[in-house]
């Protein structure tokens, strides 16, 4: 399976993606002067009419959000990312990513997507991985920032984060339009 990378006119296959991952080792420590993007995923029903949404912190600004009906929960929370580190591909900084995804965290810090590449896109039940389509093109927006240059945080949400609230409330109001 070839998966475009939208640059540079290349494309790259599992086997490809998984080398570029792991040639540059994901850094543990966040650097202070990353620059941190919350994001969110809403779905009203699941399935059901879903939103998603990303802001940089601490203004709010600049921010993105966006629909897709029907969708899920899982779907929109990955749009979130994707969306976000596209729109941010002009800072060449250290780019910190905040969820309260365990969905998408995890595939970083406990690196699902290792096993996922290894096994030909299937999970540990060896059953297809959910929403492959997302997940490629995320990997990839990883690939192209590299991997040193992107971490995945997990916030609680709901919990009174105001920039988690924030992405919260765009993602709902962008399900419900």
């Amino acid at each position: 399976m070839e998966l475009d990378l939208g640059f540079s006119g290349s494309a790259m296959n599992a086997r490809e993606l998984l080398s570029a991952l792991r040639a540059t080792p994901l850094a543990t420590a966040v650097p202070e002067n990353a620059t941190v993007v919350y994001t969110d995923g809403a779905c009203s029903g699941n399935p059901g009419p879903g939103g998603w949404a990303w802001a940089i912190s601490p203004t709010g600004t600049p921010n993105g959000s966006g629909a897709e009906k029907p969708s899920t929960n899982q779907r929109m929370e990955l749009y979130a990312v994707i969306d976000a580190l596209r729109s941010l591909h002009h800072i060449n900084s250290v780019v910190e990513v905040r969820s309260d995804s365990t969905y998408v965290v995890k595939c970083f810090t406990d690196k699902w997507w290792q096993g996922w590449l290894t096994r030909g896109w299937k999970n540990s039940q060896r059953q297809a991985v959910a929403n492959q389509d997302l997940w490629e093109q995320l990997l990839a927006e990883v690939v192209k920032r590299g991997p040193e240059k992107t971490f995945f945080t997990w916030v609680k949400g709901h919990s009174g984060e105001p920039m988690n609230d924030l992405v919260d409330a765009l993602a709902v109001a962008a399900a419900s339009a």
